[in-house]
């Protein structure tokens, strides 16, 4: 069936529509008409191939929310007009010890990524959500809260879920004391949910304007980092910190404000490596570094209803689709509170 998309054509040319096929439907699968996706750092890392394998035309996007259409004849769980969303993974191997124990984002094999992957069954690209429409197995489709605005609620399938998944692993909650460092799209997530699980947070920033918006979301405290003594205040202190950032830098000041068995966990990906942190730090308090990725289809959808009880959702600017390749730049910029969701009816 044919989708209107946006696409990019090459790692240097900026991003147009184009017509693309989607597949026809499998006995599994269900065909989503969607409303909005969001943009994710993800999205440009890939169309401009700062990371490795892109495949053209690349359709971006893996924050996705609308309606059920059609459904296979095998689908159980869905009928048309219920309101769903498809995050990061559109299928993984199903059988490996990880996609049993549902967390599929570890998939031994590799799962399926939403955009600029290869279709496990035909071998194709798989082409994301700066679409009007995916076709997508129900084993990989969420519910979407009803009570939330769905454009705002787009970016949890994404950011949402890199937040809540270490949150929850690593025991944030009542009694807790979390650290987020950086107040981007993921960090500001990171301050709602992890508020909402009854936490104390506590922000790292260099940025000095976003201190307001950080207490509104929740912060007990903001450490402006770039200020001379800023971590010594909360040297020793905390349980976790979830480290949002995408650049290289020094992790030695995070570290010493973890308790004894602390952990550092690390969502960002930065293109070059972090330098080597003090090992004394970790070893004389039993203190970790870790690491976490996404999260598997049923914790994501227990974000969602966490989210839908709380009434958390991301912080938006919404675009039509001729902003993309602006949106784009400004994200570079940091331009941005904080995160793009393109309207996909401006599509057509």
């Amino acid at each position: 069936m044919d989708s209107n998309a946006i696409a990019a054509s090459s790692a240097t040319t900026p991003l147009a529509p184009l017509k693309i096929k989607r597949r026809e439907l499998r006995p599994n699968d269900v065909q989503i008409d969607i409303a909005f996706c969001g943009v994710c750092h993800s999205d440009l890392h890939t169309v401009r191939s700062e990371w490795p394998g892109t495949k053209y035309p690349c359709v971006p996007g893996h924050e996705i929310v609308g309606h059920v259409n059609m459904v296979g004849s095998a689908v159980k769980n869905f009928k048309k007009g219920d309101l769903v969303g498809v995050g990061c993974m559109v299928d993984s191997c199903r059988e490996c010890a990880a996609c049993k124990e549902g967390v599929e984002q570890y998939c031994e094999v590799g799962f399926v990524g939403t955009y600029n992957g290869t279709d496990r069954q035909n071998g194709e690209n798989t082409l994301g959500g700066y679409s009007d429409k995916v076709v997508v197995d129900e084993h990989f489709v969420l519910r979407m809260p009803k009570n939330l605005d769905l454009a705002a609620s787009a970016p949890l399938l994404c950011a949402g879920i890199t937040l809540w998944s270490p949150l929850k692993h690593w025991g944030a909650g009542k009694g807790k004391k979390v650290g987020i460092v950086g107040l981007g799209g993921l960090g500001h997530m990171g301050l709602k949910l992890a508020k909402a699980l009854g936490a104390q947070v506590v922000l790292f920033t260099t940025s000095e304007s976003k201190i307001e918006d950080a207490k509104r979301m929740g912060a007990s405290d903001v450490i402006v980092t770039k200020n001379k003594g800023a971590y010594e205040k909360h040297f020793g202190t905390l349980d976790l910190i979830v480290d949002t950032v995408s650049v290289s830098h020094n992790l030695d000041n995070e570290i010493m404000c973890l308790k004894r068995d602390g952990a550092l966990v690390l969502v960002g990906a930065p293109p070059t490596p972090h330098p080597s942190p003090n090992a004394s730090a970790l070893i004389f308090k039993r203190r970790s570094i870790g690491g976490s990725l996404i999260g598997g289809v049923k914790e994501t959808q227990e974000m969602l209803d966490f989210c839908g009880q709380h009434g958390i959702v991301c912080d938006i600017e919404k675009i039509n689709a001729k902003q993309i390749n602006d949106a784009y730049e400004r994200m570079l910029k940091s331009d941005v509170k904080y995160r793009f969701v393109i309207d996909i009816a401006t599509l057509t």
